[in-house]
């Protein structure tokens, strides 16, 4: 069950600006379990009452405990052995209570993160690099939950600390404790103004580590590229202009956090030489004892450390909030796929375009102009172009990877629109010239998304001409592939595509240049299977051979986003038009067209 937060939409969840409002928008995701957060509250409370304690044992001791007979030997360490033992456990109980709570409320978090992601438009893939969204699932919600935890122990524990420490001073020497909360609003003030510079600067050293996140992983992804053509040298510039930048917000950041120790520590010497004077006024009027004045100034510096935690805690609070935020605002901002309610379990496999539109920049030419086609169940339609014709985009509406600007596409009758998400996808398999796989077994990556039956992925293994593979694979089935499978070659991993497409057995096939990785040898033997199983299924080829086009029911030529010629190979070379000229630029012989 996700929390709540994942149901919002940008306009209904305002960015909040106060420390308050911004804690309670992240609320449903740690407000569980409960007894964790009773235990931690009961902890820090006994931890903070217990702090008096220590200063009050000064009193009796120096006023009666020198004197013969004026305490028992015994009582002073054991008074002491017990405080201290009670405030460890108490200690121990609230820390291992508030990391249950920022656990599971981590583990929420990054569930309902990574739902988002997989429910996501695809808009926001365009808009973040995989980089960024990776480094804020991963480790900025958990850099921020650990900052944010320590931070609220931090605040709650010396917060009651103070209050006690204050009402003991209060009890002994309420005039002396008034010069002390004089010092309070200044304490204040200053982390008011600190607090929101830190904020600033945290939000913008986010943005310049994802900045430099991106940069390596693109050199990680074309490292071969920058190493041929020699541009190793400005990616080194351009990886040192971002690092400065991120190490000069790194020290605003310091220098911020590093001020507000000192503001406070000299404006608790204030305070305390202060006090002193007042009291040595007082020793004179015989108003306070050398015990209680001695009880009073140890509460009194004790006070110290709990208003230099609490000074310090808001640069760990300000950037443990700004990260987890960070999580919380791809739950908000991040659009979901629209989805119908028709669903059938088995389409028949019949499509129209009826004149479809696709813009993806207003400055630049449509992907797709006012193209209408219809395709009946069971067809075969190859898809001819030049590069930037719009055959990838076509493709990409029917499982609605992509939406058109204008015109509708149906299956069946029925406006893809109106199509439940995940009962459309189910009707489509696809093989595109892009081949990825996780870093799971063979069966795994031939059965993806549904049960693994492993006669049937042997079987479609063997027909995609990788059964030899198989068998020579280590572990046969159960081997892994690795990371995206790069031990494997570049025709093997389009086999082990092709094989999917042929395990999920769909009534619609899109084939997107489905055998370029192949030799000639394999292409043969898996032409002959995708034969078999095109045989009373909708397919649609991208076509970039001979052999694929001329067992088409019927070329779709497309230039430039339009359907210029439909017909059969034969018929389309009888007519001399736009095929006949890409097929003697070299169709014939396997080129791209």
């Amino acid at each position: 069950m996700m929390p709540p937060p994942l149901s919002l939409t940008p306009a209904s969840d305002p960015k909040p600006s106060s420390v308050l409002a911004r804690l309670l928008r992240i609320w449903p995701y740690f407000h569980k379990p409960l007894h964790a957060w009773v235990a931690a509250v009961v902890g820090a409370i006994v931890l903070s009452l217990t702090e008096p304690l220590i200063p009050a044992l000064m009193q009796p001791l120096l006023d009666t405990g020198f004197q013969k007979g004026g305490l028992e030997l015994w009582t002073v360490p054991v008074c002491i052995i017990l405080i201290f033992g009670v405030r460890g456990l108490s200690n121990f109980i609230a820390q291992m209570a508030l990391a249950k709570v920022a656990n599971l409320g981590l583990f929420e978090m990054r569930k309902a993160m990574f739902a988002r992601l997989l429910e996501a438009d695809f808009s926001l893939f365009k808009n973040q690099s995989s980089s960024t969204l990776s480094n804020t699932v991963v480790y900025e919600v958990h850099a921020g939950a650990v900052l944010l935890v320590q931070a609220l122990m931090t605040l709650a524990r010396d917060s009651l600390t103070l209050l006690a420490l204050l009402g003991y001073l209060m009890y002994l020497n309420w005039k002396l404790t008034l010069i002390v909360g004089m010092l309070f609003p200044a304490v204040a003030w200053v982390m008011k103004t600190l607090t929101k510079r830190l904020y600033s600067i945290t939000k913008q050293g986010q943005s310049a580590t994802d900045a430099l996140a991106y940069v390596i992983e693109e050199n990680v992804l074309t490292q071969r590229d920058i190493r041929l053509y020699a541009a190793q040298g400005a990616q080194q510039e351009r990886f040192e202009r971002l690092g400065s930048s991120l190490n000069r917000l790194f020290m605003k950041s310091t220098a911020a956090a590093a001020a507000m120790t000192p503001l406070t520590q000299m404006l608790s010497a204030v305070a305390l030489s202060s006090v002193i004077t007042v009291a040595l006024v007082q020793s004179q009027s015989s108003a306070t004892t050398v015990g209680g004045f001695a009880a009073f100034v140890t509460a009194m510096l004790m006070l110290i450390a709990p208003v230099k935690h609490l000074s310090e805690v808001a640069n760990p609070l300000t950037r443990g909030l700004a990260a987890i935020e960070k999580g919380v605002e791809l739950l908000v901002s991040a659009p979901v796929e629209s989805s119908g309610s028709f669903a059938k379990p088995r389409a028949n496999g019949a499509i129209r375009f009826a004149h479809v539109s696709v813009v993806y920049d207003q400055a630049n030419p449509a992907a797709l102009d006012d193209f209408s086609l219809e395709i009946r169940p069971g067809e075969t339609i190859a898809l001819v172009g030049s590069s930037g014709a719009g055959k990838t985009t076509l493709v990409n509406l029917l499982p609605r990877f992509i939406a058109s600007t204008a015109g509708a596409v149906t299956l069946d009758g029925v406006p893809l629109l109106d199509w439940n998400l995940l009962a459309l996808r189910t009707q489509f398999a696809q093989v595109s010239q892009h081949v990825f796989m996780l870093n799971d077994t063979i069966a795994a990556n031939v059965a993806l998304g549904g049960a693994i039956d492993r006669d049937k992925v042997l079987r479609c293994l063997q027909a995609a001409n990788l059964g030899d593979y198989v068998q020579q694979a280590p572990k046969g089935l159960d081997s892994m592939v690795g990371h995206n499978a790069m031990e494997l070659s570049g025709g093997q991993r389009q086999r082990i595509a092709i094989a999917r497409a042929l395990y999920k057995d769909a009534p619609v096939l899109i084939l997107d240049e489905a055998t370029s990785a192949l030799d000639t040898e394999s292409e043969r033997l898996v032409q002959e299977a995708l034969q078999r199983l095109m045989q009373g299924r909708t397919t649609l080829v991208i076509a970039h051979r001979l052999s694929t086009v001329q067992h088409a029911d019927r070329i779709v030529v497309m230039h430039h986003g339009k359907l210029l010629e439909v017909g059969t190979h034969r018929e389309l070379l009888e007519r001399d038009g736009h095929y006949a000229k890409l097929y003697r630029m070299g169709l014939h012989d396997g080129d791209a067209a």
